[in-house]
């Protein structure tokens, strides 16, 4: 148990530590005492730069990477499947294809998009159980008919780039991994729905606990295992899509960090979600700041160094998937 706390600890203030520096580095730098005094006394027009610039940017990162995560954790329990996440099954694809459709064609919308991405990422999720299930849900079958299903959704979306409008394209862009542009209105929006949804998650160990055994002595226990799954697929569901709707389309963060959890505070669910939330937030924030700072002026997506990162790292899980334990 104290390794279990020294490891949240620990997590908690790299965590800090790493928003800190991503608050005071950049195009605008500040020192630590000039940023809380400008925070404080106000008067400092380059904290107040940084105050509408980069804070909403870092707490939308942190939130992003704390939804994938939990809703990767989620998924994996549901599915009996540590391969199972959001963006290789084609969740986030589905949940960003009918988010940039909404705001496209009802641009008044915005507020409302993560709801209207639920509604994506539910189908997708529903198409990823009714191909993979044959008796079981096979770990191989699952990723391959989750990519199928993410490559159709993301060039779907990216078909909207073709289409000669200007306003798409800022539509893209605007739910893109970058998240240059975010401000506080989409800081609201993710922490509605995405703290609703994380709330939620919290309650959902114990269930997730027990479907990690067979199916029939799941029943003999009392628990009607069909509607557990469909409420713990909701609240996954719910976190992907809020996630992607606001802060784009990132793979593997439901993969690496669930993971990494396991090897540090074990299976038990009650501890691997709020772990996998701050880690998640912890990773998202690093490879955001990272992407930003290393090739200074230009930035490089935090998606693509998660796919630079999370591709070899599944190759490497395929090859164990057969030995793969919950």
């Amino acid at each position: 148990m104290s390794r279990t706390i020294t490891t949240f600890i620990v997590t908690a203030i790299l965590l800090v530590a790493v928003a800190l520096f991503s608050v005071m580095t950049g195009s605008i730098k500040v020192g630590f005492w000039e940023l809380v005094s400008g925070l404080f006394n106000g008067g400092n027009e380059q904290v107040e730069v940084i105050k509408d610039l980069r804070f909403p940017r870092i707490l939308v990162s942190m939130m992003t990477g704390a939804a994938l995560s939990v809703s990767g954790v989620l998924l994996q329990a549901v599915m009996k499947n540590a391969l199972a996440e959001p963006g290789i099954i084609g969740i986030s694809s589905g949940a960003g294809l009918v988010s940039i459709t909404v705001i496209t064609l009802f641009p008044a919308l915005y507020f409302w998009s993560p709801l209207f991405a639920v509604l994506g990422g539910a189908f997708a999720c529903y198409l990823v159980y009714s191909l993979s299930w044959k008796a079981q849900l096979n770990p191989l079958r699952l990723i391959l008919v989750g990519i199928a299903i993410n490559a159709t959704f993301t060039g779907l979306g990216q078909s909207f780039n073709y289409r000669g409008s200007y306003a798409v394209t800022s539509v893209n862009q605007a739910v893109s991994s970058i998240f240059t542009m975010k401000n506080w209105d989409d800081v609201y929006i993710i922490a509605l729905f995405g703290g609703i949804g994380l709330l939620l998650a919290l309650f959902l160990g114990s269930w997730c606990n027990m479907l990690s055994f067979q199916d029939e002595t799941v029943r003999n226990l009392g628990l009607r295992i069909v509607r557990v799954r469909l409420i713990i697929s909701a609240v996954a569901v719910l976190l992907a899509s809020v996630a992607t709707a606001i802060g784009g389309l990132i793979l593997f963060v439901g993969l690496l960090v669930p993971h990494i959890g396991r090897a540090l505070v074990g299976s038990n669910y009650k501890l691997l979600i709020p772990f996998s939330a701050l880690g998640g937030a912890l990773l998202i924030l690093a490879a955001d700041t990272l992407g930003r700072t290393v090739l200074a002026p230009a930035e490089i997506p935090a998606s693509i160094i998660m796919a630079v990162i999370g591709g070899p790292f599944l190759i490497v899980m395929l090859k164990r998937s057969d030995k793969l334990t919950k």
